[in-house]
């Protein structure tokens, strides 16, 4: 038994080696060439026979020969069913695909034409058997790999032509699609243009029937292209400014919407409601595109137009509001169209009847106390166009004593009505009707019209002015509080440890004082007074500009302040008992710190005139103090600035007949000294500088001055002849700068003209009848005028050398000084040792 088990086992194959992915496999191109090259010393693997080794391996245990023939027959069936494929082009087993009958009683299977893939494997590829079953017939890896190199190899091929052919047709095509993109843009961009054109004409034809129009209008200014929007606004613009009424406009209630009401008013409901709507939403556009730097210009254009032709429409607050919000702006020309539209609105009250001057003066209020006092000078400037009318007041009064003549006039007739007999009723009630009927007319007159009454005018122009002096004083205290040393503060520590901020709107504050001065409530006088006087002094309380504090303050707005103070106290010369005697002090100290080309000439002018030629008599020794800096101060200015302080003088001169003796030429000064024997050129005090003990050698330098009215003038006051000096008798120290910087312009237009000619004459070699020399003629030759000019700078470099000369002469004199208490102090030791 146990020798029929053994020869009954079956030995079984061994086991197959661990499969190993393709791409796991590393060959190099050297071992295939050298395969293909020696396929001789292969011949043992070629004449195997593979069948039985395949008998053997697909052999199991307990197998029978019925599964070795199922298997050959599938394997037979599969290349007989792909032999059929490839014969009729089926892509589907008719086996597994179900059949369709026709109405004729026919069967057939759908077939579908084969299609190949692109990557699919060639014939080749496949095999020399044409098998591709996997199952049946593997493929080694060598030619695994051989394969995958050739599939790889095509599609990279079939990739670079695709590109190819893409590239080639790319750039054709992206140029005409560029070019039909452009044409349709220019097309749209030209008919929406033809669409405003032809809306906003319809428009303006006939508005009433066209007011659908509108929102067409408002739609097309939403485009995306940034020039139809602007030409849709700029187009909505002149629409609206002639469309609009000349009355605000108030939609119906509820109750009145359903109230039977004709057609006419049902028309004109229908074009005030669109009308209104449209406004509405154009005016929210701006707003939004005010705020976008691309269309902020076209914008405010378009606002400031809307508010300076139509003030009282509706909305005029957003406007308003929009106005003033660039009332300050950085760029000048949306800053100047701002400022212009709201002085527009302060000197044209008759269009709106005053009540957009009110609102837009707290507005400005607003502004400046938000932005704490830091906006530019053109925000306040506007206040200067703004006009109080006086005569309200008398006019109030007179109403008030018509009512009452009235009231006594009724009872008069009353009384000799009753003692008559009885009127007719009918006549009483006729004239009871018509005296209602005038009433009522009266009423519906003045709220359809924009004038107000006296009472309403006052009370606008109450509140304006309340407005107005709120900001004024809101300056000053923020100038004080940013100028003024602090008590704790070590008064000798320069600006550094106070802060010190820039007052742009100081300037148009004082000016503005300076204007309604007369119009300040008596209350606020003298804190005003007190303020503009430390303001004046540049911080220092005391009034004494000699201290060290911050002086942030330029000498033009000092000099503004005491103009303000001048012209406060003549205003108001009744109420107020001040004395000005500081400001003057302050102006003396000024004349000093003056220079031509930081500060303004014209407020030194104006304060000249205001404070010194208009005033009363002064005394001598401030007079002449004053004739003494002024002559000093015009040898160091230009024409214009010399002119104004010899004006000046000639006045104080004219009106204190004793300064005259600062015209002598005398060993010791002046015949008249005064209580002060010697001349002290920096006293702060004109009344202690002792002026009268000096000389006004000033004058003889002037009289050789290059400008002829100026050494005219000069000469004039030196010998004090009335020749020639008429005009400049009459003349101020403000138009006296006035004509000589006007003079001084020419002046520089002629000489430049003249050296033009000259070189015509040089180039041309033409007589003195040419076109050139005919067409500009000087005031005054140009030989004296080099002399002029060479005299006064000849003057000008002794001085300097006189000056440096002065100076080596005092440290030769010091050291001399040194050296002699040098040797008294030697000698003095030299005794007590003997």
């Amino acid at each position: 038994m146990g020798k029929k088990q053994k020869s009954q086992q079956i030995l079984l194959p061994p086991d197959l080696p661990p499969e190993i992915p393709d791409e796991e496999v590393e060959f190099s191109d050297d071992d295939v060439k050298f395969v293909n090259e020696n396929r001789a010393y292969a011949s043992l693997l070629s004449n195997l026979d593979t069948q039985s080794i395949t008998k053997h391996v697909t052999r199991v245990a307990d197998a029978k020969e019925d599964a070795l023939e199922k298997l050959y027959e599938q394997r037979r069936q599969k290349t007989a069913l792909k032999k059929e494929k490839e014969e009729t082009g089926l892509q589907v087993d008719r086996v597994d695909a179900l059949p369709v009958k026709t109405l004729d009683g026919k069967v057939y299977y759908r077939t579908a034409t084969k299609t190949a893939p692109v990557n699919a494997p060639s014939e080749e590829e496949t095999g020399e058997d044409g098998n591709e079953d996997m199952g049946l017939v593997k493929l080694t890896k060598a030619e695994k790999r051989a394969k995958l190199k050739k599939i790889r190899k095509e599609g990279k091929k079939q990739g670079k032509e695709v590109a190819k052919e893409e590239l080639e047709e790319v750039p054709q095509a992206a140029v005409l699609a560029a070019v039909k993109e452009d044409l349709k843009v220019e097309e749209d961009f030209e008919s929406k243009k033809c669409k405003l054109a032809e809306f906003g004409n319809a428009l303006l034809t006939d508005p009433e029937s066209n007011i659908k129009f509108l929102k067409e209008m408002v739609q097309i200014s939403k485009d995306n292209d940034d020039t139809i929007v602007k030409l849709g606004l700029l187009s909505l613009l002149a629409v609206f400014r002639d469309i609009i009424p000349g009355y605000r406009i108030r939609l119906p209630t509820e109750k009145e919407q359903e109230m039977k009401v004709s057609k006419t008013v049902k028309k004109m409901r229908f074009y005030e409601s669109t009308l209104l709507s449209a406004y509405k939403t154009y005016l929210q556009r701006l707003i939004a595109l005010e705020k976008k730097p691309l269309f902020q210009l076209v914008a405010v254009r378009c606002i400031c137009s809307l508010l300076d032709s139509n003030p009282h429409f509706n909305f005029r607050e957003t406007l308003l509001d929009a106005t003033i919000r660039n009332i300050s702006s950085s760029n000048e020309t949306i800053r100047q169209l701002c400022c212009s539209t709201i002085k527009s609105l302060f000197t044209n009250e008759g269009k709106h009847g005053g009540e957009a001057t009110v609102e837009a003066v707290r507005l400005i209020s607003y502004k400046v106390k938000d932005h704490n006092c830091q906006l530019h000078p053109d925000s306040i400037e506007v206040f200067l166009s703004l006009s109080f009318d006086e005569d309200l007041a008398k006019a109030e009064k007179m109403d008030k004593d018509q009512k009452f003549k009235n009231k006594k006039g009724k009872k008069r007739k009353n009384a000799e009505a009753s003692n008559q007999l009885p009127e007719n009723d009918r006549k009483k009630s006729r004239q009871d009707s018509i005296s209602k009927t005038r009433e009522e007319v009266e009423a519906e007159y003045k709220a359809a019209s924009f004038t107000k009454d006296a009472m309403e005018k006052r009370q606008m122009q109450t509140q304006t002015l309340s407005a107005v002096f709120e900001t004024y004083f809101r300056i000053l205290k923020h100038t004080m509080q940013s100028i003024v040393a602090r008590p704790e503060a070590n008064p000798g520590v320069l600006s550094a440890t106070v802060g010190v901020e820039p007052h742009p709107l100081l300037d148009p504050c004082l000016k503005g004082l300076a204007k309604f001065s007369h119009l300040i409530d008596l209350d606020f006088l003298g804190d005003l007074m007190n303020h503009l006087k430390i303001l004046a002094s540049g911080g220092s309380k005391s009034g004494n500009t000699s201290e060290i504090f911050p002086k942030s303050l330029t000498v033009s707005e000092r000099l503004q302040c005491c103009i303000v103070a001048f012209k406060v106290m003549r205003t108001n010369l009744d109420a107020l008992n001040v004395d000005l005697q500081d400001f003057t002090v302050h102006l003396y100290n000024l004349v000093l710190e003056y220079r031509p080309g930081r500060d303004q000439g014209e407020v030194l002018a104006e304060a000249l005139k205001i404070m010194l030629c208009d005033d009363r008599q002064h005394d001598m020794q401030k007079a002449a103090a004053f004739i003494k800096r002024l002559a000093t101060l015009s040898l160091c200015v230009g024409s214009a600035d010399t002119m104004a302080a010899l004006v000046t003088v000639k006045h104080l001169l004219l009106k204190n007949l004793k300064c005259r003796n600062l015209l002598e030429n005398d060993t010791g000064g002046g015949s008249v000294s005064g209580t002060i024997p010697k001349y002290l050129p920096y006293s702060t005090d004109p009344n202690l500088s002792g002026a009268l003990a000096s000389v006004l050698w000033e004058v003889c330098l002037l009289s050789k001055h290059y400008h002829p009215t100026i050494s005219a003038m000069a000469t004039g006051i030196s010998s004090m002849s009335t020749e020639n000096q008429v005009f400049l008798s009459k003349s101020s120290p403000q138009q006296a700068f006035k004509d000589m910087s006007i003079d001084q312009e020419l002046c520089f237009e002629q000489s430049g003209s003249i050296k033009l000619n000259n070189k015509k004459r040089r180039l041309t070699n033409a007589t003195s009848n040419s076109i050139g020399s005919t067409t500009v003629t000087s005031s005054f030759n140009e030989d004296d005028l080099r002399k002029k000019f060479s005299s006064h700078f000849m003057v000008l470099h002794d001085i300097k050398e006189n000056e440096k000369l002065r100076s080596k002469l005092d440290k030769t004199a010091k050291s001399l000084q040194l050296f002699e208490q040098y040797k008294e102090q030697k000698k003095k030791r030299s005794k007590p040792s003997s």
